[in-house]
């Protein structure tokens, strides 16, 4: 018999999936195929917490797979491997995928391409998960662009037709009597079960995304005045749901659009939240033209800066959120329960570890890629390097997030810094982000003891010190 392969991948979804789409237009059994081959994504594969996601992430697309009358078809890596066999026994004539941007992933892809096709297979690529191509912009000299604003000002001139495609009708399966392994067997879920909080958190699957994605189109005008209030639900928290690709930034784009029901000035009223879709495109562009950005400086000046050797304890103690440091210490607690952190947590965490401590931005990213269920190596590139200084889009002077300030200016009352570290709970929110300040008697009034009493290292000082060192570089 003759069939198409639709090779599943980080596009866990039936809705806006262009490959799907291909193979179901093609007139053909479809099969769905998805290929686990950890190894095959180099020294960045995917950490602990993304992990359990794409355990339920695959279960909940192999049960509306089943619903249609098919189901997913899993098989062990190698990839090409995988598929030749899968192509031997059905008669294949056709695989589609839609694409992976990551430096390893890229490489596979070409090449698994390249093979089948040189077989005279019809081996097609699809766009599924941006809105634009990261080599569809460049600059004026047909350079790729390392200052956002501009980017995103050419990128959203190619913006040109949101709609999603929708899910197929109907879909024709080849899948009888094939072997498929269990998404049990892939040994993704943790043996010793930490992810309670997660499950709590999250509804993984292409109909957890959409619930989310309803949900935050409701509030979504109100996002600018809310998106820095880790203490408020200001953000769509749909990450890890475009990180899976259990929804598409055209399907959250159209909802949008959709939500304003024929408002003309529906755009400018989101349009803070579309610049955040807007950073996740100028990150996937930074990582095409600049590959070895995951593991080293993209301003290389930064190479001569000197970084401090780590302190296992001090790095546990951020790892752990026990600096003392109250807004600090509760997205890393966030972090470390949910999986996720609130966007504005992230910059004031990462930058006491790369400016307060000033260990190099490395070990945050592996810390992030390991816990956050929405770890994604462009994104995660991107927030970091921004963070230590050493990337794209940089100011022009040296960033050093003040925690004090900004526990003061975004959670206001206390709320988020209480919900995970309820050892101050007691404590009044004029005094929480700086409660080590108090007397001794007034600390023992509210509660305030071991590290909260007496921080990990002194802000001023460590301030300074960040500031010293970038001072050394400017000068070579």
């Amino acid at each position: 018999m003759s069939a198409v392969i639709v090779w599943f991948r980080r596009d866990l979804r039936l809705i806006d999936h262009p490959a799907l789409d291909a193979a179901v237009q093609s007139g053909l059994p479809v099969i769905a195929l998805y290929v686990h081959a950890p190894e095959e994504e180099g020294e960045w594969r995917s950490g602990a917490a993304t992990d359990w996601w794409l355990h339920y992430s695959l279960t909940a697309l192999d049960a509306q797979l089943r619903a249609r009358g098919g189901r997913l078809i899993v098989r062990r890596g190698p990839a090409f491997a995988a598929i030749t066999q899968l192509i031997g026994e059905t008669g294949a004539v056709a695989v589609h995928w839609n694409r992976l941007y990551e430096p390893a992933a890229i490489a596979r892809d070409q090449t698994i391409k390249q093979q089948l096709k040189a077989d005279g297979l019809i081996a097609e690529s699809h766009n599924a998960a941006l809105f634009v191509e990261p080599w569809q912009v460049s600059t004026q000299t047909g350079q790729p662009y390392r200052v956002f604003t501009p980017f995103w000002r050419n990128a959203v001139t190619k913006i040109a037709d949101v709609l999603p495609l929708p899910a197929p009708d109907t879909i024709q399966f080849g899948d009888a009597g094939l072997h498929s392994d269990s998404i049990a067997s892939l040994n993704l879920l943790p043996t010793i079960r930490w992810d309670s909080g997660m499950a709590a958190t999250w509804t993984p699957g292409e109909q957890g995304a959409l619930a989310r994605l309803r949900d935050f189109v409701d509030h979504a005008t109100r996002y600018s005045k809310e998106r820095d209030r880790p203490d408020l639900p200001g953000t769509s928290m749909l990450s890890p749901h475009l990180h899976f690709g259990e929804v598409s930034p055209r399907q959250i784009l159209a909802a949008l659009q959709l939500e304003a029901q024929g408002d003309p000035g529906w755009m400018d009223r989101v349009e803070h939240y579309v610049r955040e879709l807007g950073w996740r495109e100028f990150a996937h562009h930074l990582l095409f033209h600049y590959p070895h950005t995951t593991n080293a400086n993209l301003n290389t000046q930064f190479d001569e800066f000197p970084w401090a050797a780590p302190d296992d304890a001090l790095l546990a103690a951020w790892q752990r959120g026990r600096t003392g440091i109250p807004i600090v210490d509760a997205g890393m607690r966030e972090l470390w329960q949910t999986g996720w952190m609130h966007n504005r947590v992230r910059m004031i965490v990462a930058s006491f570890l790369t400016k307060n401590l000033r260990y190099h931005w490395i070990h945050g990213a592996r810390w992030f890629w390991d816990t956050l269920v929405d770890a994604d190596l462009a994104a995660n590139t991107l927030g970091w390097q921004w963070a230590g200084g050493t990337g794209a889009d940089a100011a022009p002077y040296f960033r050093i997030f003040n925690p004090v300030l900004q526990g003061e200016r975004f959670d206001p009352d206390g709320a988020y810094v209480k919900r995970y570290v309820p050892e101050l709970a007691r404590v009044p929110a004029a005094v929480l982000h700086k409660a080590w300040t108090l007397k001794p008697s007034e600390q023992a009034t509210f509660g305030i003891r071991d590290v909260y009493a007496r921080p990990v290292l002194d802000l001023a000082k460590t301030r300074d010190a960040a500031l010293a060192a970038y001072a050394s570089i400017k000068r070579l």
